[in-house]
């Protein structure tokens, strides 16, 4: 190499390195925020969910398999978690229109960064930590969803843990909308059927081709109930360097998952407002902000309770939100299971310290 290719190697590296900030455009790649659960059984029964850790998606069409997700305490160095997969229902059966990925999504205007659809358009790395209970392949794949365009490339994974690193060729077709829409997805293909993977693949290469989105020779992680798949570490960013995984704080990380979804459970008091009919106490509840007005759900008919004066009456309605288009703030319409007094100011509490609200914004 020479000495002006080595310096412009090393100023890439420095660019790139913790010292220049931000870096990593995935949000909970250490596997540190699950707002909804640390485990959830029967996974690949239902589509688009998020059944524990924060930002990470299922997508899951036809398939027979089942798996348990879990967050786990059982990462690489330097990451105390990470999530696994366990296979509990096996599909050796597999028809054409199966598939199975973990994905985290991205808005296009936290994207704006990788100048796609121009002719300075740049390389994309992806890196994390995997490993399994046996040897496998599969894939890792970039989903340009505004242009219906796909790069997947194959990792391996073996029994122990290991940092795969992939750089994603420049795409100078389509360009990302600059919006609070879905953009771009990162895909983890572990299985899937011939719809998916009866063309002729091409590692690294953007294409329209569904029928070459999954690798040559890919596990089915099905396969088997022996299957595990654990992965950490997840990182995205722009340029064709590797960079150590750029770590922030658990603040840091349930601030930005926030935005996509928030669950507040326990005991506490949520809004306020006045008993505008015996029967129909309303008030207002505020929040962070979330990336679109998003839905706003009770975990039981009696999640809420309403104090008037001198006097409580629990909900009876699962219903009980009505939001307005302000970011940030949502009315409650409320429906007791007994009157209060019209004209008495009201406190909304959550009941129990199992109840909870959820607000949901999520790609």
């Amino acid at each position: 190499m020479t000495k002006a290719a080595e310096l412009a190697k090393m100023g890439e590296v420095l660019t790139n390195s913790q010292i220049s900030g931000r870096r990593n455009i995935v949000i909970n790649g250490a596997m540190q925020v699950a707002q909804r659960a640390t485990s959830a059984t029967g996974i690949g029964a239902n589509n688009g969910v998020y059944p524990t850790l924060d930002r990470m998606k299922i997508v899951t069409l036809n398939s027979a398999g089942r798996l348990t997700m879990t967050q786990t305490a059982d990462g690489p160095s330097g990451f105390a978690n990470c999530l696994k997969f366990d296979c509990t229902t096996a599909d050796t059966s597999v028809a054409a229109g199966e598939i199975f990925v973990l994905q985290t999504g991205f808005e296009g205007q936290d994207l704006q960064q990788i100048k796609k659809g121009t002719s300075d358009a740049e390389k994309v790395t992806v890196s994390f930590y995997v490993k399994g209970n046996a040897n496998a392949t599969y894939g890792v794949e970039l989903e340009d969803g505004d242009n219906n365009r796909y790069n997947s490339q194959a990792f391996s994974v073996t029994t122990d843990w290991t940092r795969v690193t992939k750089t994603f060729a420049a795409d100078t077709t389509g360009a990302f909308g600059d919006d609070n829409a879905l953009s771009l997805s990162l895909n983890f293909w572990i299985h899937g059927g011939t719809t998916y993977s009866g063309g002729t693949h091409a590692e690294n290469t953007w294409h329209t081709t569904a029928n070459q989105r999954m690798v040559n020779s890919a596990t089915s992680f099905f396969d088997s109930t022996n299957r595990t798949f654990f992965i950490t570490g997840i990182q995205m960013e722009v340029g064709s360097v590797a960079t150590p995984f750029e770590h922030r704080s658990f603040g840091e990380e349930l601030a930005m998952c926030q935005r996509y979804f928030r669950k507040i459970i326990g005991e506490c008091t949520v809004g306020a407002g006045v008993w505008y009919l015996a029967n129909q106490p309303l008030g207002s509840m505020e929040f962070a902000p979330t990336r679109a007005n998003p839905t706003m759900a009770v975990s039981s008919a009696d999640a809420l309770k309403c104090y008037g004066n001198n006097y409580a009456r629990d909900g009876n309605d699962t219903s009980c939100f009505d939001l307005a288009n302000a970011q940030g703030f949502a009315r409650f319409n409320f429906t007791p299971g007994s009157n209060g007094t019209a004209g008495d100011g009201a406190t909304f509490q959550i009941t129990d310290t199992d109840e909870f609200i959820t607000i949901d914004a999520e790609l």
